[in-house]
């Protein structure tokens, strides 16, 4: 982590008011424990935004709600496949839309 900041510092003193975006990838799969590790990162780097990988599946959204809730930083890209073409911009709206459209599919 120090090293981390460090390049952080380093780039701020060549780049005026950089860096202007620090974005944390991390994998859904991991639920709490990436929510561990944004905190730690967040308080390291000062990360600005969450790529979450391997969103594929509503099952591991919970992490989306916890990282807005709990450590204050959005999820704004994440990744539904293997594929570069299966990185999207976040969306809330479709997002909430897809866990209930599977709770209502469920409940039939």
């Amino acid at each position: 982590m120090s090293e981390l900041g460090k390049i952080v510092r380093v780039i701020s003193k060549k780049i005026s008011e950089a860096p202007h975006e620090v974005l944390l990838v991390l994998d859904a799969t991991t639920g709490q424990n990436a929510i561990v590790q944004a905190k730690m990162f967040k308080r390291a780097i000062g990360v600005t935004g969450i790529f979450l990988a391997k969103l594929d599946g509503t099952d591991k959204g919970g992490v989306v709600l916890g990282m807005e809730d709990e450590i204050d930083i959005p999820v704004k890209f994440v990744g539904l496949g293997e594929k570069p073409d299966d990185i999207e911009r976040f969306d809330p709206d479709v997002f909430v839309d897809a866990l209930f459209d599977l709770q209502i599919g469920n409940s039939q």
